[in-house]
């Protein structure tokens, strides 16, 4: 997969933590991706364990629990 697929995965986790990912057609235009491209992106985090939910009222996804993702590689020692 290429880098700026994480790129991107880590731009929406980023933003779901701040609750301000704006609805999907606007989070789309964002991230330069269709707006398919976005609800595929939520189905990953979801399908990686991410409970995630979208405000209507805030227009925004947002994580139901505290948490995120570190899509960075990491040494054991």
């Amino acid at each position: 997969m290429p880098k700026y697929y994480f790129n991107r995965l880590e731009q929406l986790d980023f933003l779901i933590k701040l609750k301000s990912t704006g609805c999907p057609a606007s989070l789309a235009k964002r991230l330069c991706v269709s707006e398919r491209t976005v609800y595929e992106y939520v189905d990953i985090l979801k399908s990686l364990g991410a409970d995630i939910r979208y405000s209507k009222a805030k227009q925004s996804y947002y994580y139901e629990k505290n948490g995120g993702f570190d899509f960075k590689f990491k040494e054991h020692q």
